[in-house]
């Protein structure tokens, strides 16, 4: 699987996804053109600007500082890490209640309030470390969701029902697995990322017309509160 290009060149696509030029990007994000226009020439973006481009490309902030390969704030950090062998266990609860109890859940938990962090941000081990492609954005993506590759695989078995061991999403962060339009599909759900972003982002085509449902929406709490299709 080949690498991913540039983030000049991803900006560039996101932006057309959502049918923006430089100067309407610009406008939107509270940009000034020059600075951003600096970006799509190849300049390393600063966190301020990811921060201010992220709501404009309806995307989670932390997501945007992976695809542009930046490190993420410790403040987009995933506040507890202990909490993360225990996301997907909260998945699985919720997967089976009915959807309106679902919005009371993530209302409920968009209403409570940020703790402040009592320890160090966790570092990232070896074996969840992938080089910049496709395959490893995505498992970039899931982990600032709180998700260990045995929580990505449980949480995929839950609310698509692709049953993968933990290694094989391992394989798929290295790119030594094909990332199929089914497989993006997936990644869309369990991310809540429209699988149209993700497929302008990785080059991986989707095709058109109906696709099989997956077992349940993704349920992830977006306090954020962007969304895209």
């Amino acid at each position: 699987m080949t690498g991913l290009p540039g983030f000049d060149v991803l900006l560039a696509r996101l932006a057309s996804h959502r049918q923006l030029d430089i100067a309407g990007l610009s406008r939107s994000a509270g940009i000034p053109e020059p600075e951003l226009r600096a970006v799509f020439e190849g300049t390393v973006p600063s966190p301020l600007l990811l921060r201010r481009l992220a709501p404009v490309l309806q995307l989670h902030a932390a997501d945007l500082f992976v695809i542009a390969d930046v490190p993420v704030p410790d403040d987009l950090a995933p506040l507890d890490a202990r909490a993360r062998e225990l996301v997907a266990g909260l998945v699985k609860d919720a997967a089976v209640l009915p959807p309106e109890h679902v919005r009371r859940l993530r209302r409920l938990a968009c209403s409570l309030p940020q703790e402040n962090r009592t320890e160090p941000v966790r570092t990232v081990r070896v074996h969840e470390q992938f080089e910049r492609g496709p395959g490893g954005v995505l498992i970039g993506m899931a982990g600032h969701r709180n998700l260990s590759l045995s929580g990505i695989a449980r949480t995929f078995l839950c609310l698509t029902g692709r049953y993968w061991a933990a290694s094989t999403y391992g394989v798929v962060g290295s790119g030594r697995k094909e990332l199929t339009p089914d497989l993006l599909t997936d990644f869309s759900t369990v991310l809540g990322v429209p699988v149209g972003t993700l497929s302008v982002l990785t080059g991986v085509d989707v095709p058109d017309g109906p696709r099989p449902a997956a077992r349940r929406r993704s349920t992830w709490p977006n306090c954020s509160g962007t969304s895209g299709a």
